[in-house]
């Protein structure tokens, strides 16, 4: 008798997952549906771009550190403003004091402070990219003595125009996927359901290893950068009726 209910058992459960994975496969519409992705790329000119560079000072007196570095900095932003950049285009990024400790006195559990180090990074967006050798240059050549960071970017306005060109091609793929689909199918497109997008685009970001403040400095030839290229991405997922 047990047996008997057993196998029962195991034969309900059988037909419960079977009727449960078919109800999942069903289209719950009338209508039958094809689900097809497009991508779109577009490449851009970059239209702006943002310096980060230093200054840092070291004495053993914090407040001596602290009062050249702003002196020095004072100076680098009256350059670059004299220069024709709007002050509202440059920003403080970063500002740090560290002790830096002298290794050969007071051992590992004592250390002793030899000097402290002020850093103070500034951050400057241009609207021109033509500039950017330029003003790094300006900078150098008034008390900037660490380079951190390029990036070149898209503009709003640039980065929305590329945009909807992606866009339009992402979706033509799309379609012609669908219609190749159901083209195979032998049936027709007859409208279009839910739509998804996605888009994005990465800067193009030069390191502080690939310009160099100190040999910017000794050089009597302007710093040569190159902006490079950037692409815009954008991806549809469109679900099509037949």
């Amino acid at each position: 008798m047990m047996r008997r209910l057993s196998l029962i058992c195991a034969i309900l459960a059988i037909f419960l997952v079977a009727s449960i994975g078919s109800v999942s496969a069903q289209d719950s519409s009338t209508d039958k549906v094809i689900h097809a992705s497009g991508s779109g790329n577009v490449i851009g000119t970059p239209d702006r771009a943002q310096i980060t560079f230093s200054v840092q000072t070291e004495n053993p007196d914090v407040k001596v550190a602290q009062s050249d570095n702003a002196n020095q900095m004072a100076k680098v932003i009256d350059a670059i403003a004299g220069a024709g950049i709007p002050r509202d285009s440059l920003k403080t990024s970063g500002y740090s004091i560290s002790p830096v400790y002298d290794d050969t006195t007071g051992g590992i559990l004592n250390p002793k402070v030899k000097t402290y180090q002020v850093t103070n990074t500034l951050t400057v967006t241009l609207d021109d990219v033509s500039r950017t050798g330029e003003i790094i240059d300006i900078a150098v050549a008034n008390g900037v003595n660490q380079a951190d960071s390029i990036q070149f970017m898209l503009s709003d306005v640039q980065a929305q125009a590329l945009r909807g060109e992606a866009l339009k091609n992402a979706v033509a793929n799309a379609r012609t996927d669908a219609d190749t689909v159901a083209g195979a199918l032998g049936v027709n497109i007859t409208g279009m359901g839910t739509v998804d997008i996605t888009q994005s685009f990465t800067p193009v970001v030069y390191s502080n290893s690939q310009w160099d403040a100190a040999g910017a400095a000794k050089s009597v030839a302007p710093t040569p950068i190159q902006p490079g290229e950037i692409t815009v991405n954008a991806q549809v997922s469109v679900t099509y009726t037949y």
